[in-house]
């Protein structure tokens, strides 16, 4: 990839070294570089030539960072700040789609053109999601966050981790420095350096604790900061955004020191985000959302005390094989019904991945295998009772499938809508 700062064409492969001005000297492309004549400048120097000064917020963890990222870039735009958003869904600046979705966290070449764009269009503020595998092989090389959030470790990429010790020790080397950081003050698996760190809680003393909260018609929460007590309420649900909203009013108060009231009054113009607890119909109530490793279906799950739960879902092929029997026993503990089907199974056969999450599955709730995800999708609704919830997890806003090196087009949410319209009609 080459990218253009100013006239300089920029590049860190050295496939198109030929094609470019300036070559990224970075730790992973450095072994393939070989001498290769063209001058270069390094991640640092790259930063400092285009003044690239922006606030970086860093946010990692198992399951919210999307949500967590999406509500602090509203947060932050509501407040009047001008910022870009980088992640899952895309890049954004100041509402604008510039780039659509790729990896949750791209190259650091890519990263370092965004944070130009943004500076570009007037941003003073960029908010990044910072998966594992990029921790790992060190794709944020030399950003100066000026702030880092965990939100969680669960169980996850264990594909390429190997084990929970490694897994959490990633995680945690982002934590190290002693620059400022919100951690989740219940999450045990971390390790960060106490200098700079504020936390956030439910359930424990924190820096930013929430005392009382209401789960009924929303989120409604009263947050204590010191002596101060503010009272904050969203249109999103469950116990898990309870989590997310806490770790974003705290990260926007500590990047901009306003005052916390206004902080929390932000909170109620974030709708959340396409594909995580996407309620797609209301009669009967079915909710897309991206949970696809046992902790964020449970937490999921747990959003409906009392309610009777339908699950379909699914496991991505070539991914981390450990966690699908624990998904089918979460299901089984929560579920009336579950609905076993295809998700991204790319290399390997589909009836296998569902008879491994099948395995795990050791109550008597009933189980319907459909390997065609929109056939499973038809019978699921088609037998949804009343007093029902059907709960469509593990793709989100993906709008494909990928099935061999193919990704054939598919979106959850724009089937259930014609199925829906269909049984109308």
């Amino acid at each position: 990839m080459i990218y253009t700062f100013d006239t300089l064409r920029i590049t860190d492969d050295t496939r198109s070294i030929h094609e470019a001005d300036l070559f990224l000297l970075t730790q992973q492309n450095q072994k393939y570089f070989d001498e290769q004549k063209i001058p270069t400048l390094t991640p640092k120097e790259l930063l400092t030539k285009y003044d690239l000064d922006l606030k970086i917020v860093g946010i990692t963890g198992t399951n919210g960072k999307t949500t967590t990222a999406a509500a602090i870039y509203s947060m932050l735009s509501d407040l009047g700040y001008k910022s870009a958003l980088q992640g899952t869904r895309g890049f954004f600046v100041d509402d604008e789609l510039v780039e659509p979705k790729s990896l949750t966290t791209p190259s650091i070449l890519t990263t370092l053109y965004h944070l130009y764009l943004a500076k570009q269009m007037g941003a003073t503020h960029f908010v990044m999601e910072v998966s594992s595998h990029a921790i790992a092989q060190n794709r944020i090389e030399s950003l100066p966050f000026a702030l880092k959030v965990l939100t969680n470790i669960t169980q996850d990429h264990l594909d390429y981790h190997k084990t929970m010790q490694n897994y959490a020790a990633t995680k945690s080397a982002f934590f190290q420095d002693e620059g400022p950081k919100l951690i989740n003050k219940e999450e045990s698996l971390v390790q960060f350096n106490p200098k700079g760190a504020r936390s956030y809680a439910i359930e424990e003393l924190a820096t930013y604790q929430v005392l009382a909260y209401s789960l009924e018609e929303g989120i409604s929460g009263v947050l204590r900061f010191g002596s101060e007590m503010v009272d904050f309420h969203s249109p999103l649900m469950g116990l898990f955004n309870l989590y997310n909203l806490t770790a974003a009013i705290g990260a926007v108060h500590m990047l901009t020191n306003e005052d916390l009231a206004k902080v929390c009054q932000t909170c109620e113009n974030f709708g959340g985000v396409r594909g995580r607890m996407q309620i797609l119909s209301y009669d009967p109530l079915i909710i897309v959302d991206f949970a696809h490793t046992p902790d964020g279906m449970q937490k999921v799950f747990e959003s409906f005390p009392g309610k009777k739960i339908v699950a379909l879902f699914g496991a991505g092929g070539d991914r981390d094989r450990q966690k699908r029997p624990l998904m089918g026993n979460v299901a089984s503990r929560f579920c009336t019904r579950v609905y076993l089907t295809s998700d991204n199974p790319r290399s390997e056969d589909p009836e296998d991945i569902v008879d491994q999450i099948r395995s795990g599955i050791k109550t008597e709730v009933p189980v319907i295998r459909e390997m065609d995800r929109k056939k499973a999708l038809e019978r699921a609704i088609g037998e949804l009772e009343e007093d029902e919830i059907l709960l469509v997890l593990g793709k989100g806003d993906e709008e494909y499938m990928e099935i061999g090196d193919k990704k054939i087009p598919f979106s959850d949410s724009e089937e259930i809508v014609k199925i829906l319209k269909n049984k109308k009609s």
